[in-house]
């Protein structure tokens, strides 16, 4: 990777705040088409060229959260899968559906992905198998069940013909995907501790980019996992092997929590990943080296995704929201923001509705001075530690201190940052923020007075709960396994930790 590559900025240019649960999942078609899939049961569809909702949009037809949606390569069908133990073929243009497939125990589906040759799809479900579709038959072709735990990740090789899957408590296995086999073709115990979260493949490394005279193949896979790590492994066979090589070349670490999702940008060059740690990283894949820590989101990130041509990513969160980024290099985003005024304004706008000033990073401010025009100052911001804490101060003395010396210059940074101050007095007042989201009712996202832990090991408010099972619902909210008892404990150590949260 160049140089110029490494000095990345990430500009948000759109905020989607349409769903009313937690986003769980986020993914671009090939022609210009974005899909949202949330924990309010639906899955909304947007043109990426100005964000206006699809006519076809929502797509309404699970009744437990949504957990994962996939565009088929050409983009004319979208999967979801759901709690509801259903995966739904959707036609992108009029949003019917067509076709509702389930796993043999009709347990809660987790995760689908189309094959880049549009022939397969695969669905990683709560029964611990993984379940391989012909999409135009809309038929189960094989099952892969040699997992003992929820299968929470799936990915296609580039040439289809290989699947490789992740699982909840932490193993990865490889499978052939294309002359009918069921066992495995390698096991990883212990991909990630604690548990796999997701896992891709660059659709650009090795074999995916020319084949090897030899008949070897060899692709790059991207993991991610509970363990706050990202890894990326070689995968290698040989023509006509029935053996799978993983083997681990970087080790990524930089995030604080969890690491929920991963991507690689469609030209390779790039790999996303959102965390619990209310960021997203991008990394180079050719070193492993990190280039950029994004913050935008006041709750946990869930997923990212990349658009066909690598310019844009956007990021999910159980805040509600999807942030629509430009990814772009630092000389790229003085001359896009200087040459259109009201993209900077848009730009501008994004920034003041994300986060509070005191809260930025250094990234955070080199950013906003991009989106002001005024980027050309931004190194001098980032070697002198000006992040948010030291932005509320910002004055006239400071900035000659910081080699602005002309003066149009500083008044132009003063009164933007005027602007942004008067509008966070307002923007920022919000009475969840800074709530851990264990405190929050899964049913109602409400903090929680009286929590109590049902059968299926989760903790409700009583009052959710009750309700949910006194309307003849028999399966739980977040697993859709069966309740054989409306028995409630109450969490008293939870209901103490809430008490103390709010009573200081």
């Amino acid at each position: 990777m160049s140089n110029s590559q490494t000095s990345l900025i990430a500009s948000l240019v759109h905020t989607i705040s349409a769903h009313t649960s937690d986003i769980n999942c986020v993914a671009f078609s090939t022609d210009n088409k974005l899909a949202t899939s949330s924990g309010d049961k639906t899955t909304r569809l947007w043109d990426v060229s100005d964000f206006t909702e699809l006519q076809s949009s929502p797509l309404c037809g699970h009744t437990y959260y949504v957990h994962c949606c996939a565009f088929s390569p050409f983009g004319t069908t979208v999967a979801t899968c759901s709690t509801d133990g259903k995966l739904i073929l959707w036609d992108v243009q009029k949003g019917k559906k067509l076709a509702i497939l389930q796993h043999q125990k009709q347990s809660g589906i987790k995760v689908c992905q189309f094959s880049p040759n549009s022939k397969y799809l695969i669905s990683g479900s709560d029964d611990e198998t993984a379940c391989l579709w012909n999409v135009q038959q809309q038929k189960l072709i094989r099952t892969y069940s040699e997992h003992d735990a929820s299968i929470v990740g799936c990915a296609f090789s580039p040439d289809s013909n290989f699947v490789v899957t992740g699982c909840s408590n932490g193993n990865l296995r490889a499978w052939d995907s294309n002359y009918g086999h069921s066992k495995h073709l390698a096991y990883i115990l212990e991909g990630h501790d604690l548990g796999v979260t997701c896992c891709n493949f660059s659709p650009t490394y090795g074999s995916a980019r020319e084949s090897y005279k030899d008949g070897s193949v060899c692709f790059l896979l991207a993991t991610c996992g509970q363990d706050s790590l990202v890894k990326l492994w070689v995968f290698t066979t040989e023509l006509g092997s029935r053996t799978v090589n993983l083997t681990t070349i970087h080790e990524m670490v930089g995030h604080s929590g969890p690491v929920m999702s991963c991507c690689f940008s469609p030209n390779g060059q790039l790999l996303a990943s959102a965390s619990i740690d209310k960021t997203i990283r991008l990394w180079d894949p050719a070193s492993g080296s990190s280039l950029h820590i994004i913050s935008g989101h006041s709750r946990y990130v869930t997923c990212c995704a990349f658009s066909s041509d690598s310019r844009m990513l956007a990021s999910g969160s159980n805040d509600k929201t999807v942030l629509i980024w430009k990814i772009t290099t630092q000389g790229e985003a003085i001359d896009n923001m200087d040459s259109n005024p009201e993209r900077r304004g848009l730009s501008e706008q994004s920034y003041m509705t994300v986060k509070p000033i005191a809260q930025w990073t250094l990234d955070d401010v080199c950013n906003w001075l991009v989106t002001i025009g005024m980027g050309q100052y931004a190194n001098n911001f980032k070697s002198n530690d000006i992040d948010g804490t030291e932005m509320v101060n910002l004055n006239n003395e400071m900035l000659v201190s910081l080699r602005v010396d002309a003066l149009g210059h500083r008044n132009k940074i003063l009164r933007a940052m005027k602007c942004i101050s008067v509008k966070n007095e307002h923007l920022f007042k919000d009475p969840d923020a800074g709530i851990p989201d264990e405190y929050l009712c899964p049913i109602t996202r409400e903090v929680m007075k009286d929590p109590v832990i049902a059968e299926d090991g989760y903790t409700y408010e009583r009052a959710a709960i009750t309700a949910w099972t006194s309307k003849g619902k028999d399966r739980s909210p977040m697993t859709n396994a069966v309740l054989s008892t409306k028995q409630l404990t109450p969490n008293r150590s939870l209901k103490m930790l809430i008490q103390r949260h709010f009573n200081g």
